[in-house]
């Protein structure tokens, strides 16, 4: 028989950590559920009170919201086609045998671990740069005109910088389900004439299916909320050609000091983020049960 004070035991135990992490996720929520209805400016003390739905109606009628949004979704999406492509390709290489797998493994992997605000400076300043980076000085070596990645190709140069960070989570996840391909159905495969491409597409790709799909949910839950690349790059700019959702809150608050209005963009984002997790997660459950 079960004993009763075994179970009461263990939830007196896990009592804390749960009221913990229920206060920790709670109390923010609420703040910014308040904030949202308030007309509170930090620059206009004397106007305070309730605002209603104000601050959503001005959001929603602003512009430059709408091309956050924009701007989130092509962000996340071209972020998850680059990453999950090059997760696949590197997968299938480092499942193979070479000598200094292991260390190139090492190094591929290193940049996942690489803070976000260091791994945009160090793109900005020595890679990128239109005058003294190192793509500049390959262009100079080809006789071709370097590019100015920030100014002329902003978009494009906060994909490339994420998604090398991205890349090597890809890489383990999709590695790790490799390795657990049963090769007798490769072999199998080639028995029956395929060659490397076709085993690939129809035998590998396959038996990754599942794990993409956790890839791409896992991925877009953090993709949503990029903020230090940009805020050490281009700072949302030109204009607001890299101004995601999360930046667009971060300058409402911090620029235009209008505590209300950037409640409400949190709001937006919270509710944008759990409609991306809630189809995410259906879209995993069915690939799971399938």
């Amino acid at each position: 028989m079960k004993n009763p004070s075994a179970g009461a035991t263990r939830s007196a135990y896990a009592a804390p950590a749960v009221v913990l992490l229920f206060v920790w996720m709670a109390v923010p929520l609420a703040m910014t559920l308040w904030f949202s209805f308030q007309r509170h400016n930090l620059l206009k003390p004397e106007r305070r009170g309730f605002a209603g739905l104000d601050n959503y109606e001005f959001l929603l009628t602003d512009p430059s919201f709408w091309t956050a949004i924009v701007n989130t979704v092509l962000m996340v999406g071209w972020i998850l086609v680059v990453t999950v492509i090059s997760g696949i390709l590197l997968a299938a290489l480092f499942n193979a045998e070479f000598r200094g797998r292991g260390i190139a493994r090492l190094l591929v992997v290193a940049p996942f671990f690489v803070m976000p605000a260091v791994s945009g400076l160090i793109w900005k300043n020595m890679l990128m740069h239109p005058v003294n980076g190192l793509f500049a000085h390959w262009a100079h070596l080809l006789g071709a005109q370097p590019v100015d990645w920030f100014g002329d190709l902003p978009m494009t140069s906060i994909i490339i910088i994420v998604s090398w960070q991205w890349i090597p989570f890809a890489l383990l996840i999709l590695l790790t389900a490799l390795q657990s391909l049963n090769k007798e159905q490769l072999e199998a495969a080639r028995l029956d004439g395929a060659g490397p491409v076709a085993a690939f597409f129809f035998v590998t790709l396959p038996h990754l299916r599942r794990p993409i799909g956790i890839v791409v949910m896992m991925e877009t839950i953090f993709l949503l909320a990029i903020f230090a690349e940009i805020l050490v790059t281009t700072a949302g700019g030109p204009g607001l050609a890299t101004t995601n959702l999360a930046y667009l809150v971060y300058k409402t608050a911090l620029f235009k000091f209008d505590i209300g209005g950037a409640s409400a963009g949190g709001v937006a984002a919270i509710i944008l983020a759990n409609l991306a997790a809630l189809f995410l997660i259906r879209a995993v459950a069915r690939t799971l049960a399938t």
